[in-house]
């Protein structure tokens, strides 16, 4: 178990929802205020291309949004890293996951993805870039790693900075999707995820 600081207050509680490292702390961020946002923001920065971003403006009102979720990854003191997340009605989908480079190749990441898909009654989604490079392709398998399938239906997400349409798969745990159980998703959730864009 990890120790979670919630939204409505600052009392640490213990959670079974995370359950990375027994030092671990997941906290989650309802304001850009927070001594770890901008770390966080940072990483966000560096981690996705200025297409795949928010703004700071639209990042600070979107996290008054209850469906959606900040959660930064501390332990020790040190920051690990971050998962974006929309608590959808039929789908966890997570928007952006990052961990620092000083806390890679270390398990933090696959630890605590293992934790979030498995502390869940609903299928987890995300994205994916197409595997055309190496970094792309290695992303893949390591969400394979995890058991998420990789789908290969068609699958457009809008820039944020321009009129263009990105290429993108998604992936999905515990198993693969339909075309039509893809559009659904789509149909529902797009507007409100890429509202802010």
């Amino acid at each position: 178990m990890i120790l979670c600081i919630t939204r409505s207050s600052l009392n640490i509680q213990t959670s079974n929802f995370y359950n990375v490292h027994l030092e671990m702390i997941q906290l989650n961020l309802n304001n850009i205020d927070n001594d770890f946002f901008a770390s966080a923001w940072e990483l966000y920065e560096e981690a996705f291309p200025v297409y795949e971003r928010r703004t700071l403006k639209a990042q600070s009102h979107l996290l008054k949004n209850p469906v959606y979720k900040f959660d930064v990854f501390i332990e020790k003191n040190v920051f690990i890293g971050f998962i974006m997340w929309w608590d959808f009605k039929d789908f966890q989908y997570i928007d952006h996951f990052a961990v620092t480079k000083s806390q890679r190749n270390k398990g933090n990441g696959a630890k605590i993805l293992e934790d979030f898909i498995k502390g869940n009654s609903k299928p987890t989604l995300l994205e994916v870039e197409l595997p055309d490079s190496s970094i792309n392709t290695k992303r893949i398998k390591f969400y394979e790693r995890l058991g998420f399938k990789l789908n290969q239906h068609e699958y457009k997400v809008p820039s944020s900075i321009d009129d263009r349409k990105i290429d993108l798969l998604v992936m999905t745990y515990p198993r693969l999707i339909s075309q039509e159980i893809l559009q659904e998703f789509v149909s529902n959730n797009h507007s409100v995820i890429f509202k802010s864009f």
